[in-house]
């Protein structure tokens, strides 16, 4: 029994005093740590006349045995418990302190407090707090086969208390034990010396597809703290169910480009060699998937499969159209055609899907088609043709020379700069180039390069009289002149000076004799009566000479 019961018959001292239970309350310790255990003090009032503290603790015999006494009037004293042995003191208002704490300290203590007419109990119940000594997963498969259940890993948590609880972790997520895909299997084990648990946790699993790559955990639950496993990613393996056949380049095939032929297959590990049917022809690839055919033609289109090599039922097949593009041009090469004459050109074009023309003069792009109904010299250039389907192209060309007679297209004349000279202009086309000659002594300035069939030259001459100027052009097959005055340059510039002079003077008298008409025809409005026999009879002399000024200063003007 114990010495101070329920029924509180206590007979701790010489007098029998009455005995009450006060409390029972719990106490939350770490492992390794002080831990303070109150004497009932937080939820009662501190008894008065205390004369003497007593704790003790309840022995694994289930007696209480003495831990330290307190008289009022004496030191504390401590008993020789070889447990408690120097982890023991009294705190402020009697709690008892314990260092140190261990797992075997858990258990019930009990406070007495001794008053001048009572005995009070305080009973606390201590639980010590540890948290795991890390977390291990062991025996783990870093490969599964898909849909087979397999033990991915064992993961333990030792040394703790309470006991851990673990859970496992897909990328993250939580895994719950569902009885088919999922099996989670806990149990913990306590030590007996140490009364510390140990709490192992084994994962069984059967893999998807979709779990290939995938990263496990197990992970602690506990109060203090949580502890993670090292992550372990699994490679899930399964056969090969599908297979598939790839071309590149995937847009539009043309002649000439390597095709290359990938064979793709699901399995995992993915199988390492097939076989590539090409149009009656079997070829085997090993170590690599993939087989390219290079410089293909229009005969390459048709049907491809592959397949496995140990599973032919396994075949994936394609159909591949290798697009081409022929064409002819014609003329070709250099064509000399006379002017006037007419030309054809003709574009056959053989192709297996839609395509683009475009054509180009000289190097310069034109909007349409040429089209030669009358030739002239301006059409001599070189004319190239590209036939264009999709990365395909084909070009021809054809340069066209225009011949014949030459033909003055232009000839002027013009001041120089300074004034002392005619510069004269003669333009013409022919070709083969024309020889440009001049019927009078001069000083040739300039000849431009003979280009598409047309040159150009000025010529400065200095007239002393009036010249008729003739400007020949010739070739081997003809000839053209065209004529031009030119007036000496004195007399023109006089004649030029005499306009200018008669023009401004007879401006001058104009308005002159325009202003005097308005100033008589008011003076006369005013006169009145000696005007009217003469307005009668007709215009006044003075009038008329006024009119005749006026004509004759317009025609002195013109």
């Amino acid at each position: 029994m114990h010495l101070l019961s329920a029924s509180c018959a206590c007979a701790l001292l010489i007098h029998a005093l009455f005995c009450q239970v006060k409390s029972m309350e719990s106490v939350h310790g770490a492992y390794g740590e002080t831990i303070e255990i109150p004497c009932g003090f937080r939820k009662f009032e501190k008894p008065e006349n205390i004369v003497m503290v007593k704790w003790k603790y309840e022995h694994e015999t289930g007696f209480l045995k003495d831990l330290i006494v307190k008289r009022s009037d004496k030191d504390e004293a401590i008993s020789n418990q070889d447990a408690y042995k120097d982890r023991v003191s009294l705190g402020s208002n009697y709690s008892l302190l314990l260092s140190d704490v261990k797992l075997t300290d858990q258990g019930t203590f009990t406070c007495f407090l001794v008053t001048s007419g009572n005995i009070l109990e305080y009973r606390t119940t201590l639980e010590v707090i540890k948290s795991p000594a890390g977390l291990e997963m062991l025996d783990k498969a870093e490969e599964l086969e898909i849909g087979k259940l397999t033990k991915l890993g064992v993961c333990t948590a030792k040394d703790a208390n309470p006991a851990a609880d673990i859970m496992w972790l897909k990328n993250n997520q939580p895994l719950v034990d569902d009885g088919k895909g999922i099996f989670i299997t806990q149990s913990v084990k306590e030590d007996p010396v140490t009364l510390s648990s140990t709490t192992t946790s084994t994962l069984e699993y059967s893999a998807k597809k979709e779990d290939d790559g995938a990263e496990f955990i197990c992970r602690t639950k506990h109060s203090v703290e949580e502890h993670a496993s090292s992550p372990i990613t699994i490679t899930v393996t399964y056969s090969t169910e599908t297979i598939e056949l790839h071309v590149t380049p995937q847009d539009l095939l043309v002649e000439g480009v390597n095709v290359t032929l990938k064979c793709v297959a699901d399995g995992n590990p993915p199988p390492t060699s097939f076989n590539f049917h090409l149009k009656g022809e079997t070829v085997k690839v090993e170590n690599k998937n993939t087989l390219t055919i290079p410089n293909v033609t229009r005969d390459a289109s048709g049907e491809y499969r592959c397949s496995l090599v140990d599973d032919r039922a396994l075949e994936a097949s394609k159909n591949i159209t290798v697009n081409y593009l022929d064409f002819n041009l014609s003329p070709s090469g250099r064509i000399v055609m006379k002017t006037g004459e007419a030309l054809e050109v003709t574009l056959q074009i053989n192709s297996s899907a839609s395509h683009s023309v475009s054509w180009k003069k000289n190097g310069d792009i034109l909007d349409k088609e040429p089209k030669f109904h009358k030739i002239a010299y301006s059409d001599s250039a070189v004319y190239e043709c590209e036939v264009t389907l999709g990365p395909l192209s084909r070009k021809a060309s054809f340069e066209l020379v225009v011949e014949g007679a030459p033909v003055i297209t232009s000839l002027s004349k013009q001041h120089s700069d300074d004034g002392n000279h005619r510069v004269l202009i003669c333009e013409a086309e022919g070709n083969p180039k024309p020889a440009v000659t001049w019927n009078i002594n001069g000083t040739l300035l300039y000849e431009s390069p003979f280009t598409n069939g047309k040159i150009t030259q000025k010529f400065a001459v200095v007239p002393s009289e009036n010249l008729t100027v003739l400007c020949t052009v010739s070739n081997e097959f003809g000839s053209d002149t065209k004529s031009i005055d030119v007036l000496p340059y004195t007399e023109r510039s006089r004649d030029q000076t005499k306009l200018v002079v008669g023009v401004v003077l007879g401006l001058l008298v104009a308005t002159v004799l325009i202003g005097l008409a308005y100033w008589l025809y008011l003076k006369n409005s005013k006169q009145g009566s000696w005007k009217t026999a003469e307005n009668e009879n007709g215009t006044s002399e003075e009038e008329k000479k006024l009119e005749e000024k006026v004509e004759n200063s317009q025609k002195a003007e013109v």
